[in-house]
């Protein structure tokens, strides 16, 4: 955790508390608290308290921003405020958040080569002498697996406490999740055995870490972390443009294409689909037929407008 410098320290030191000991602490939130205290350090030194000019000057829109980009860098500044006023601690306003703004980007889709020059890469990284380099040289492998065969979000997977993997019943409870949308997600055979070998291999480097996937111990492996490494094995035999992500939306339409003229309840599917992947609504999940145009004809046949998509029942949740 990096050291706040500006009079804002204590106040920052104690959100940063709060967060953690929540459940709900980020690691991205750490770079933008630490930009926005050396912010307010340089350009307002005099200054002894936390003022609406200090909010309004790094809150503020820049050229180079989208909205998206905008509302990632100043969430952090925002939930920090909110947790001062909540408090009576100061009263000055939050920023306006930029509009969202939808994602047109169109995920990779993978070819059977592509994946196989991918995961070779994976496996065949050298041995290295340091623990960090051991570390790496078991966790990418595993990783990018565990992305590609259960749709977890890279940020859900980068998250996962070793408490919450239960590999005795191949179970992940994502506990922290897009909107802190708690559920579980179940595991097949082989990237559960390769979950466990991993575990043990990985508790002789880090014993007793906090996290499934550490990153020096006590720490998770961060998001810029996990696209550095993504591109080195990606990069070595495939030349299209891919991220990691791509591996969830490439889940869900191996899943969807799979059902077609399948006897189990297309509806009853889609919603279990849609749980495990972690979406709010079922309208998240109907989202990548639109990736694939065939796939809006398979949607109309399987689904009426009106129809209602059932609950799912407790017992197999």
């Amino acid at each position: 955790m990096s050291k706040f410098m500006s009079p804002l320290a204590p106040l920052l030191n104690e959100y940063v508390y709060y967060r953690q000991v929540s459940g709900r602490w980020c690691d991205s939130y750490e770079v933008s608290l630490g930009l926005f205290d050396k912010h307010c350090k340089s350009k307002y030194p005099d200054s002894g308290e936390l003022k609406q000019v200090m909010v309004d000057s790094w809150c503020a829109k820049r050229e180079t921003e989208n909205n998206n980009s905008c509302r990632r860098r100043i969430y952090p500044i925002y939930s920090f405020l909110r947790f001062l006023q909540k408090r009576g601690v100061t009263d000055i306003m939050t920023p306006t958040m930029p509009r969202k703004e939808p994602n047109t980007c169109i995920p990779h889709a993978f070819t059977e080569d592509e994946l196989a020059n991918f995961f070779d890469a994976c496996d065949a990284i050298p041995r290295g002498s340091t623990i960090k380099k051991k570390a790496r040289r078991l966790t990418i492998p595993v990783l990018f697996r565990l992305l590609y065969s259960s749709g977890v979000r890279t940020t859900e997977a980068r998250l996962l406490r070793r408490s919450n993997a239960d590999l005795s019943h191949g179970v992940l409870n994502i506990e922290y999740s897009k909107g802190h949308a708690q559920h579980y997600v179940v595991l097949n055979d082989s990237i559960l055995k390769l979950m466990n070998d991993y575990d043990i291999a990985i508790d002789d480097l880090y014993p007793n870490r906090t996290y499934f996937f550490p990153f020096g111990g006590s720490r998770c492996l961060t998001a810029s972390w996990v696209l550095e490494n993504f591109k080195k094995m990606w990069f070595q035999k495939n030349s299209a443009h891919a991220v990691p992500y791509d591996f969830r939306h490439n889940y869900a339409i191996e899943n969807i294409n799979s059902w077609t003229n399948d006897g189990f309840g297309f509806t009853d599917k889609l919603l279990y689909l849609s749980k495990s992947m972690g979406h709010s609504t079922i309208e998240s999940t109907k989202y990548y037929y639109s990736l694939v145009p065939r796939l809006a004809d398979v949607m109309a046949a399987h689904i009426d407008e009106d129809e209602m998509i059932p609950e799912v029942p407790y017992e197999s949740y």
